[in-house]
């Protein structure tokens, strides 16, 4: 479990220093946004994503995009010192961040 935490924090800063309208205000501060959006995406994350069922249905699945920044940037609101400039890129970090955590398991999972 600390290993995840771990490999989320490094994939948190890694998303962050990527895009430019992402900033952490120091890199300690990663294991807490880690520990945030942990915990928003396995509460507040399937809530929301039930109640726009119909929407992402119409939508193809692309909503779901729209659902993962907004959760980005709910945990900037509740990380001080975590900010993003707004949605579209809440929703580019999202992907970014996807793509470096599936990256970092893929190399240190074996």
């Amino acid at each position: 479990m600390i290993v995840r935490l771990i490999l989320s924090a490094v994939a948190v800063w890694l998303a962050a220093a990527v895009l430019d309208g992402v900033t952490i205000d120091h890199w300690g501060w990663s294991v807490v946004i880690a520990i945030v959006m942990g915990l928003i995406n396995s509460v507040i994350r399937p809530v929301v994503k039930f109640f726009s069922l119909p929407l992402n249905v119409l939508t193809l699945g692309l909503f779901t995009l729209v659902i993962n920044g907004a959760m980005v940037m709910l945990c900037a609101y509740c990380v001080p010192a975590f900010h993003v400039d707004s949605l579209g890129t809440g929703i580019l970090y999202s992907i970014i961040l996807i793509a470096v955590n599936w990256l970092l398991n893929l190399i240190f999972n074996k």
